[in-house]
C-alpha cells in the first residue's frame, strides 16, 4: 500500500491499495479477506465502527443464539470449535469471529466511515473516501451486507407516544421492561424472541402481525428443520419440500392461523428465495402465545400518547414500544455512479450471480441466504480476483 500524495505533517490523504478494498468488517468482510489471503492476495478492510462484527457485538440482544446449526454458519477455511453447542450463543459466535480474524491475521482499519466510493473511468480504479483518507484500488468488495443499519418505519403518531420507544438494535434484556405492557412491532425471529424474553420478566408483550408469516419448529423430531430441508432439496423439488415442511409443522405445532398468525400461500423456502423473508424458527414464543402470555395484534393504525389504536378498532395503553422491524442495506448512501444495486441497496442480479458487477465491483453478504451464502460468495470472489491478480503479476514480470 503506497501513498498518492501527502498533506502537511506527512499524513498521506490518498493511499494506493495493491489488492481489493473491502468495505465492512462483519462476517462477510472477514470471510472474503481470509479467502483472498489463502489465494495470496492482500486486501484492506475499512470498518466504520471500532470493532469487527459490530452488528453482533453492539446491536444484538443478550439471549440471541444462532437460529441454524453451527455447520451452516461457519466461515470458509476455519470451522467452529468442536466443543461449541449445536446452536452457538451470541458470545460464542463473536469469540469465533475474533479468533478467525487473529488466525488469518486480518487487521481492519477501524473508525473509517466510508463516505463515498466511485469508479474513476479515466484511471480505471475505485476511489473510496473516508473522513481521513482516499483509498484507491482496482477492486472494491461491498461487504456491508443486508443488515447494515436499523430500519425504522414511518408509523403514524409515534412521535406523540410518552413512553419509551426503541429498536431491537438497542434492546439487550427484558429486565428493564419488568411488569410493563410492551407493544412489539414486527413478528420476525427478533420480534418473537424479544417477546419471549419479555415474558421472563413478567412483562405483557403484544406482538403486531401486519402480514402473513411462516412459523416453523426449530427442530423436527430432534433434527434441525433447516438441515432436513437442505437434505431433502438434494433429492426433491422445492415445492414438495415446502409441502412436507408445512405438513410436519401442522402436526407438531398445530394450525397457527387460529392464533392470528396466518400463513402465506407461498411455501416457506420458496418465499425466502423470492423475497428474502425468513420463516420464524420457534424457540418458545409459540407456547407463550397459546398460553395467552404473548398477545397477538393484527395491525397498528395509529400510535397515541399512551398507547395504540389497532386496525380492528380496539385501543390499548402501553408503557413501551419495541420496534422489531429489522435492518436494511446502506449501500445507496455511499456507493456512487453505479447501477448494480437497487434503491433498497440489494444487487439487481439475483442469486447465485449477484456477487460480481462491472469494473472490479464485488458484493458479499447479499444473497438472502445467511452465512451459508456469504461463505459461498467469498470463495467465488477470492478465486476471481486471484486469477486477475496472478495474470497481472505475470504481465509485470514480462
Amino acid at each position: 500500500m503506497g501513498s498518492c500524495k501527502e498533506e502537511d505533517g506527512n499524513q498521506p490523504n490518498c493511499l494506493w491499495v495493491d489488492g481489493p478494498i473491502i468495505v465492512g468488517a462483519g462476517p462477510s468482510g472477514l470471510a472474503v479477506s481470509a479467502c483472498l489471503k489463502e489465494n495470496g492476495v492482500p486486501s484492506v478492510i475499512l470498518e466504520g465502527s471500532d470493532c469487527i462484527a459490530s452488528l453482533w457485538q453492539q446491536k444484538t440482544y443478550d439471549r440471541l443464539k444462532l437460529h441454524l446449526p453451527k455447520q451452516f454458519c461457519e466461515l470458509p477455511l476455519l470451522g467452529f470449535p468442536e466443543n461449541f453447542p449445536k446452536y452457538p450463543t451470541k458470545h460464542q459466535f463473536i469469540s469465533y469471529m475474533q479468533y478467525y480474524a487473529i488466525h488469518f491475521s486480518i487487521e481492519p482499519k477501524f473508525k473509517q466511515v466510508v463516505q463515498s466510493a466511485e469508479y474513476d473511468v479515466v484511471c480505471g480504479v475505485w476511489r473510496v473516501r473516508t473522513q481521513d483518507c482516499e483509498y484507491v484500488s482496482r477492486w472494491i468488495i461491498v461487504a456491508t451486507g443486508e443488515n447494515a443499519e436499523p430500519f425504522i418505519p414511518d408509523i403514524q403518531g409515534i412521535e406523540k407516544f410518552q413512553g419509551h420507544v426503541r429498536h431491537t438494535s438497542v434492546y439487550k434484556c427484558g429486565s428493564e421492561f419488568q411488569d410493563q405492557r410492551v407493544l412489539v412491532i414486527g413478528c420476525g425471529n427478533s420480534g418473537m424472541e424479544v417477546s419471549l424474553d419479555l415474558c421472563r420478566y413478567n412483562a405483557t408483550p403484544h406482538i403486531v402481525v401486519r402480514n402473513t408469516v411462516h412459523i416453523l419448529p426449530r427442530e423436527i423430531f430432534g433434527f434441525s428443520t433447516f438441515a432436513v430441508a437442505m437434505a431433502l432439496l438434494k433429492w426433491l423439488p422445492l415445492w414438495l419440500v415446502d409441502k412436507f415442511l408445512l405438513m410436519v409443522t401442522n402436526f407438531t405445532i398445530g394450525n397457527t392461523d387460529t392464533l392470528g398468525l396466518k400463513r402465506p400461500k407461498t411455501g416457506p423456502i420458496q418465499l425466502k428465495n423470492a423475497t428474502g423473508k425468513t420463516p420464524v424458527l420457534d424457540v418458545g414464543a409459540l407456547s407463550q402465545i397459546k398460553a395467552g402470555k404473548i398477545k397477538v395484534a393484527e395491525g397498528v393504525r395509529e400510535i397515541t400518547r399512551k398507547g395504540a389504536k389497532f386496525v380492528d378498532g380496539q385501543e390499548r395503553e402501553f408503557d413501551s414500544i419495541i420496534l422489531a422491524t429489522g435492518y436494511k442495506s446502506n449501500v445507496p448512501a455511499w456507493l456512487k455512479g453505479c447501477d448494480f444495486f437497487t434503491k433498497e441497496g440489494m444487487p439487481k442480479t439475483p442469486f447465485p450471480n449477484g456477487w460480481k458487477g462491472d469494473n472490479g465491483l464485488y458484493t458479499v453478504g447479499f444473497t438472502r441466504r445467511g452465512l451459508l451464502g456469504t461463505a459461498s460468495d467469498a470463495v467465488k470472489i477470492a478465486k476471481d480476483i486471484a486469477d486477475q491478480w496472478r495474470l497481472n503479476k505475470g504481465c509485470k514480470k514480462h
